[in-house]
Order: structure tokens, then C-alpha cells, then sequence
């Protein structure tokens, strides 16, 4: 999907945001509760939908609305709300395939919380590192070489702040903490 995550065979309840909803990416990789005429079940966001223009519509994964609504009914109507996600342990950094000291695309997993920003040290300043629609936040010029000092904000502004290695294209490495639960 749009949030460029792997695969996820093991948890395949996921869905797909509304495009008015997705906010160019700002939800990838968040969690909604969702609760339909079989149940209520939670859901990770891992891409957009286009087809889904109104506000408030999402386009489950068949696992996931199989658990909400009978399968052969379509669609359904459903009202769902933000929710914590269900992770265990720190939040990871994978740096994209092409990364390096000149240009530096990083996407955030395992977050329990929507991220409103990701920013880099440069210089003893925080920098802003721009996330791109496909869930990387990206430095066209690069952010050098050596260790890097990354600060994430929740949506909810909770800050986390870790020291990754250098940049290693196609590497994941693990951070040190966790947001809280609200």
C-alpha cells in the first residue's frame, strides 16, 4: 500500500484511508478502532483509498471486515474511532533501499501513536525532515555522515529522541522507547 510497509501475513487486519483522511500520509502505520454489525475490531492503517472519497470511509482488508460484517453484504456501515495501537517494544527506523550521507529517506514502525513529525539534529539545531505521501521522511540533501539524533512527536505531542547508526540503505535498527498509552 501507500505507506510502503512490508508485508504483514501475520496481521493482515489493516485497511485503507479515505484520501481526505489520509493527509498525505500522516496516518500510516495508525491505529482506528472500528465497529461494524458483527463486532468491533482494530485495524492499521497501511494505505490510502482513492475510491473512498468521503470523509469517515475506509476499505478493510478481507480478514478484517470478514470479523466486522458478512463478507457477501460489501459494503456496510461502520463508525470508527482513533485508537492506541497494539505494539510491543521500541518504535524501529528503516532507512529507505537508495539512503545514504547525500540523500536520507526514513520511515517510523511499530509506533503505539499517529507521528506528527520526525526531525534530525544538524549543527546542535533540530531540522524538520518533510514526510512524503508514501510514509518516508525525507532529507534531499542528505543528513550526513556519522551517528544521527532523531527526535519523533506524536500527534498527541509526546517526544521520543534516539541515536541511530549511520545510514545504512535497506536497514532497519531499533530505537530505544516507546510512546505512552493517553
Amino acid at each position: 500500500g501507500n505507506c510502503s510497509f512490508d508485508a504483514t501475513p501475520n496481521d493482515l487486519d489493516v485497511a485503507a484511508m479515505n484520501i481526505g483522511q489520509y493527509q498525505n500520509g500522516a496516518v500510516c502505520g495508525a491505529c482506528v478502532e472500528v465497529e461494524g454489525p458483527k463486532g468491533t475490531l482494530k485495524v492499521r492503517i497501511v494505505d490510502s483509498c482513492p475510491d473512498c472519497p468521503d470523509k469517515g470511509h475506509l476499505d478493510l482488508s478481507r480478514s478484517a471486515f470478514a470479523k466486522i460484517a458478512d463478507p457477501v453484504a460489501g459494503r456496510v456501515k461502520v463508525r470508527w474511532r482513533a485508537a492506541t495501537c497494539d505494539v510491543q517494544g521500541p518504535v524501529s527506523y528503516r532507512f529507505k533501499e537508495g539512503s545514504s550521507q547525500y540523500w536520507t529517506a526514513i520511515q517510523v514502525r511499530n509506533h503505539l501513536l499517529p507521528l506528527a513529525r520526525l526531525e534530525y539534529k544538524k549543527n546542535g539545531e533540530w531540522v524538520n525532515m518533510p514526510r512524503t505521501d508514501y510514509n518516508y521522511f525525507v532529507e534531499k540533501s542528505g543528513v550526513g555522515t556519522g551517528p544521527l539524533q532523531v527526535r519523533l512527536t506524536a500527534q498527541d505531542g509526546q517526544t521520543l529522541e534516539d541515536t541511530l547508526p549511520d545510514i545504512t540503505a535497506s536497514r532497519t535498527v531499533s530505537g530505544g522507547a516507546q510512546f505512552k498509552a493517553p
